[in-house]
């Protein structure tokens, strides 16, 4: 567990939803995987994202990680 890149990740109902941000920002965690996944490289992503840091981007991927690893039972 990484708890420096867990705090990194926020939640407010207030703010997009509730959904997972990145440090209170309007920058959604899945936003930053998406575009990971459609394989925008991480320096194109700080350049367009100047609050961005590179542990933020470490974060999203963590997050994401734990979330695989959630076992859930079929019905």
């Amino acid at each position: 567990m990484n708890t420096e890149l867990d705090q990194r990740i926020t939640f407010n109902p207030r703010q997009c939803g509730g959904q997972a941000c990145i440090r209170g920002l309007r920058i959604r965690v899945t936003d930053i995987l998406e575009m990971l996944a459609q394989g925008v490289d991480q320096s194109e992503i700080l350049a367009d994202f100047p609050d961005l840091e590179a542990a933020d981007i470490l974060a999203c991927l963590h997050f994401a990680a734990k979330r695989a690893g959630i076992a859930r039972l079929a019905a």
